[in-house]
């Protein structure tokens, strides 16, 4: 499964409802502890933030092959969720240390390898996992894992040729006719092949990533991309646009992106956090983001 479907298991998880926030004790009432998907003996896992510290290092999971988030280059982790990592760990006065992992089947598997308890075979656990989203609703469902650290919103969009579409960006319902790429498997390849009951199912052109659909439009093989505003913006090439319509019937088209840290180690959540809070309101954080080309919206914190 791609990356950016953690908005789809998300979504999923959740029953389709829309993002709505909301006071966690509320939306927690109605899940007994037995119900929580880790509800298992305690173990010590992880590190704390004394012994990060003591040790001078911080290791972070990142999602591989995700621009423009996080990939490998040359050697080297490039991208703007690694130079939020960096953020971090200079205001904890430590080294980073960077962890490229796949995404698993579903989210939770994810949190289970990278957060609280690791791989079957080999694993082990990183001290914070960047691009979680957040929704207090899944939140409640985790003993395990604190979510945290919300740095932005994503948000779903529309890529288009400017040539194509002159005076105004398309709209879902322009795709019965018009052909359209996705990431394949994404809520926007599900929303798509939903519009008018299945009538744009030929017209919809199915991608490994967002990226390669943006390629597949920059050579005039389809007329728009739909998918997450930053792949959209990351893939950007000259002639095309970018815009975000209303998508009518779609229950949630953005998401917040925080961090996932082990529930047992809440101090260090508590400095990821600090340090996110203050690259937002000082603006470095924003400026990572136009470093890279992408069209920052703030998180609702």
């Amino acid at each position: 499964m791609m990356h950016h479907t953690l908005a789809t298991m998300l979504m999923l998880a959740l029953g389709g409802a829309g993002l709505i926030p909301g006071p966690a004790y509320a939306a927690c009432e109605g899940v007994p502890p037995e119900q929580r998907l880790q509800n298992t003996a305690p173990q010590d896992i992880g590190r704390s933030l004394d012994r990060i510290q003591e040790d001078g290092w911080i290791e972070f999971a990142l999602y591989e092959d995700f621009r423009p988030w996080s990939w490998e280059e040359a050697g080297k982790a490039r991208g703007i969720d690694v130079e939020i990592a960096r953020l971090i760990a200079e205001s904890l006065g430590v080294e980073p240390r960077f962890r490229l992992v796949q995404s698993g089947e579903t989210l939770d598997a994810d949190l289970l390898n990278y957060v609280y308890k690791g791989a079957t075979v080999g694993g082990h656990v990183s001290n914070v996992m960047m691009h979680v989203p957040y929704d207090v609703d899944y939140a409640c469902r985790f003993d395990q894992v604190v979510f945290t650290g919300q740095y932005a919103t994503e948000r779903l969009a529309i890529a288009y040729d400017l040539a194509t579409y002159p005076e105004k960006g398309p709209t879902a319902p322009v795709f019965r006719y018009d052909p359209v790429g996705v990431e394949n498997d994404s809520i926007s390849d599900f929303f798509l092949t939903s519009v008018a009951h299945g009538a744009t199912a030929d017209k919809v052109h199915r991608y490994k990533t967002t990226l390669a659909a943006m390629e597949a439009l920059s050579g005039g093989e389809i007329n728009a991309v739909m998918g997450p505003r930053a792949e959209l913006d990351a893939g950007l090439a000259e002639g095309k646009a970018v815009h975000e319509p209303a998508f009518l019937g779609l229950a949630r088209s953005k998401w917040t992106l925080g961090v996932g840290i082990s529930f047992q180690h809440r101090p260090l959540a508590y400095a990821v956090d600090d340090a996110i809070a203050a690259g937002l309101e000082d603006g470095r954080i924003a400026a990572i983001f136009a470093e890279y080309g992408v069209t920052f919206q703030p998180p609702v914190r």
